[in-house]
């Protein structure tokens, strides 16, 4: 959630970041309403709390009609008191509920506009000159690596399995990526699928974004679309110590429901239900994440480098931003049988959004708790294997392995149609 104190300093720079999102100018208005309610009923549960503590000590003291007159103000104080507590937490619980209503203020710099309104800030590699190029099912099939028709009579559609070489690219693919995590001093972790809806309504993901997460009702209980939820609520309700960042490398299966992407991408591994992915996420003081933000973009492109595909950066407009990002950067991989880019990776600088939510801190200079920063980044997924057979391919089917993935197939350096 955003920071009271610049709501009351600067609610127009409120107002305008919720303008570049696209979303209600009033809910900054219900906000600091909802706020002067809760300052104002915290108030006067204080002042009436001094009173009460005020007339404790002076009634041992009095006596006769003034004793009386001070119990008879004791106990209307008593009922004034419960009041005003009560009145405290119906302020605290509507304030809340107009803090979650508004997304992180957008940083400066980040382009107006909405989905294709991204800025393009560099291209990196060749684009292969590839006639009459395959898409990647037909290449995975070919190579008998994705099975998507049984994918979908197991488990419905966009499901898949993936099978022989292609369980081993994408492996090793991920392997990968702990490996280039540890080296720049990540601890790896593998994370819990499952978390309380305090962890999701924490790192953004119960509002806008609802509709895309897969609840099991029976145990309150939600299945992550990325491990930077579990991340994200790892250090919850703590006080970190921040002398240089804190940085995990989550390795996790993912769920995402995709509504109302009904006929988008449905053929091959694209856009599915379930995937596994390798996600950075960093804690940080809140002055060090624009420049944390720019090392977790190069450790994506890092990584893009090692398995040898032309990609692009785009600076992600204001109006796609997610809830909790004050800033992102995607990564998008060329697909030739598209002859276009394709996200594969997304990094976020949140700023102190999601940690404000969990109580994360760390203790500044004179020892007093203050907010962190928190932010992510995907290190490699499954859908990155699109990008790879099909950049790869060659014009009998077979696909070349990057190098760097090679140890991870037994050596191969070519996967042959089987």
């Amino acid at each position: 959630m955003i920071d009271l104190r610049l709501l009351r300093d600067d609610p127009d720079a409120v107002r305008a970041s919720q303008r570049l999102r696209g979303e209600s100018e009033p809910s900054v208005d219900d906000l600091l309403e909802a706020d002067e309610r809760r300052r104002s009923a915290v108030g006067r549960f204080e002042a009436l709390r001094a009173e009460q503590k005020q007339l404790g000590k002076r009634v041992p003291r009095a006596s006769g009609d003034e004793k009386a007159a001070l119990l008879a103000r004791t106990r209307e104080l008593s009922v004034e008191v419960k009041a005003a507590e009560t009145a405290v937490g119906e302020a605290e619980r509507e304030l809340r509920r107009a803090q979650l209503a508004i997304p992180n203020v957008v940083a400066d710099g980040v382009p107006p506009g909405g989905e294709d309104d991204y800025v393009v800030l560099r291209e990196v590699g060749t684009r292969p000159d590839i006639e009459n190029p395959r898409d990647h099912l037909e290449l995975a099939e070919l190579l008998k690596a994705i099975d998507v028709e049984r994918g979908a009579k197991v488990s419905g559609s966009r499901f898949y399995f993936l099978t022989g070489v292609g369980a081993l690219l994408q492996l090793g693919m991920l392997q990968l990526a702990i490996a280039q995590a540890v080296e720049h001093g990540f601890t790896p972790s593998i994370t819990p699928a499952l978390v309380k809806p305090e962890s999701m309504e924490g790192t953004g993901y119960l509002g806008e974004h609802a509709s895309e997460v897969y609840r099991l009702e029976a145990d309150d209980l939600y299945l992550v679309g990325t491990s930077e939820v579990a991340l994200a609520g790892y250090h919850a309700d703590e006080i970190l110590k921040l002398d240089e960042p804190v940085r995990y490398a989550g390795w996790s299966s993912c769920y995402r429901r995709e509504a109302g992407s009904y006929g988008r991408d449905t053929r091959g591994i694209i856009r599915v239900h379930q995937f596994d992915k390798v996600e950075m996420f960093s804690y940080c003081r809140p002055e060090e994440a624009e420049a944390e933000h720019l090392r977790l973009l190069a450790w994506e492109e890092e990584m893009l480098a090692k398995v040898e595909i032309p990609y692009r950066v785009i600076d992600v407009a204001a109006g796609d931003l997610g809830t909790s990002a004050a800033r992102k950067y995607d990564c998008e991989a060329w697909l030739p049988s598209q002859g276009r880019y394709r996200e594969v990776t997304s990094t976020s600088n949140c700023t102190t959004f999601q940690a404000r939510r969990l109580n994360i801190r760390y203790r500044d200079a004179d020892g007093k708790p203050q907010v962190a920063a928190t932010l992510n980044g995907t290190l490699a997924t499954t859908r990155w294997l699109v990008p790879i057979m099909e950049n790869h391919q060659q014009p009998d089917g077979s696909v070349r392995v990057p190098k760097a993935l090679q140890p991870y197939l037994g050596g191969r350096d070519v996967l042959e149609p089987r």
